[in-house]
């Protein structure tokens, strides 16, 4: 073989295989740039599956916890709800607790006058039409056996008489009546006096109590319990067969306390407690109230104080453990300590005679009433309470004009 024929073919030799190694390398870059497109692109795709179905499971679990808090916020609403309810629930039920036991009051008042032997009076036995009627106040007109000219004082001067009395009941809702119970000689002619004045006037509430000044404690719970029993009214008052009262004043005072449930008017004092025995207003438990020379708690005077019918209520279901002490007022201002109730200060229901009384008139301040302080009472008040009227008197267009 020829030098160029051997030359020629080492050429194309040589060629040869220097393209093969370019299109090895080549191939190899692309083969190797291709495979990372096709990686790349998956990878790429699931991590933005993964990133979907993470988004949606978030959604859903905050999906979850709105509707959870919805839930709960409904709940909450519902047991709210419930509460309200049940609450007014327990109101109605206790309403309609003490309503029964006022009519089992009543009830257990005209059994024991009957067992007692004590006359019932007429109001006792009308206690059913009764209560279907409301009131504004229930006036009783503490007395006692020998005080029939200080009634018949009371029944010329500032006492509505026969139909008077009447229309009064109907159209102001006030009701007035001398309070007294019984002498130990149960039907004696004692007993039989009061029956025959009751029989011409029909102005007394009689209760199943046994008279005496030492019992005036008692007679004040037995007064409340049934005067409640029997009439359904807004106030309850006691006061003193001595003193003077206008009324129409009376009224138009409580009625401003109309929507307070627990309230005690009167003219609050403070005395000393009385150690010594022997004296006027002696307080055989003195000790209860510390050392001698202490005083009493706040109480209203006993000439006249009002009481708003849950108190009287309160007194009527708990009487049988409401402690007396000597005195009647210090005894009823002991059975409210602990309560809530407001005390009341109104010193018009405590104004002196004229010309104390004549004055605060003329100022245009009436007083609700008026007697001395040197008596507890009216001094003589048979022969001047007719003065003190005309005096100190609101006038009795006063009363049929008032609106309560």
């Amino acid at each position: 073989m020829s030098f160029k024929s051997k030359t020629e073919q080492s050429t194309r030799s040589f060629v040869s295989k220097k393209w093969t190694f370019l299109l090895c390398l080549s191939c190899f870059c692309a083969g190797i740039l291709f495979t990372n497109r096709m990686v790349a692109v998956p990878e790429s795709k699931a991590i933005m599956r993964i990133t979907a179905v993470e988004a949606e499971k978030l959604k859903l679990i905050s999906e979850g916890c709105n509707l959870k808090a919805k839930g709960e916020k409904h709940v909450s609403k519902d047991i709210i709800g419930e509460v309200f309810k049940t609450h007014h629930a327990i109101q109605t039920l206790d309403k309609t607790i003490s309503n029964l036991e006022m009519e089992l009051a009543a009830a257990r008042a005209a059994q024991e006058s009957l067992h007692g032997g004590s006359p019932l009076s007429e109001d006792v036995s009308r206690v059913g039409s009764s209560r279907k009627r409301k009131y504004l106040m229930v006036i009783g007109i503490n007395t006692a056996f020998s005080s029939r000219k200080r009634r018949d004082s009371v029944r010329a001067t500032w006492m509505p008489q026969g139909e008077k009395r009447k229309k009064l009941e109907d159209e102001k809702g006030i009701i007035v009546r001398f309070v007294i119970g019984h002498s130990a000689t149960s039907g004696g002619i004692l007993d039989r006096a009061i029956e025959a004045e009751d029989k011409k006037h029909g102005d007394f509430l009689r209760l199943d109590h046994v008279e005496g000044y030492l019992e005036l404690s008692a007679k004040t719970k037995i007064y409340f319990a049934t005067a409640v029993a029997l009439w359904d009214a807004d106030f309850y008052v006691k006061v003193d067969d001595d003193v003077h009262v206008n009324i129409a004043t009376l009224g138009e005072t409580l009625v401003r306390h109309r929507k307070k449930p627990r309230v005690y008017i009167g003219c609050m004092k403070s005395g000393p407690v009385l150690s010594q025995k022997g004296v006027r207003y002696h307080e055989p438990e003195h000790w209860k109230f510390g050392e001698t020379g202490n005083k009493y708690f706040r109480h209203a005077t006993g000439q006249l104080y009002a009481i708003s019918k849950d108190l009287a209520s309160y007194i009527s279901i708990n009487r049988h453990v409401l402690h007396k002490y000597a005195n009647e007022d210090v005894s009823l201002g002991s059975w409210f300590i602990g309560l809530d109730v407001e005390h009341i200060d109104d010193r018009r229901l405590c104004c002196g005679t004229p010309p104390d009384c004549e004055w605060k008139a003329q100022a245009g301040n009436i007083c609700v009433a008026s007697f001395d302080w040197t008596c507890s009472g009216i001094c003589r008040s048979a022969d001047r309470i007719k003065e003190v009227h005309r005096r100190c008197g609101e006038g009795e267009t006063a009363l049929w004009s008032a609106t309560f």
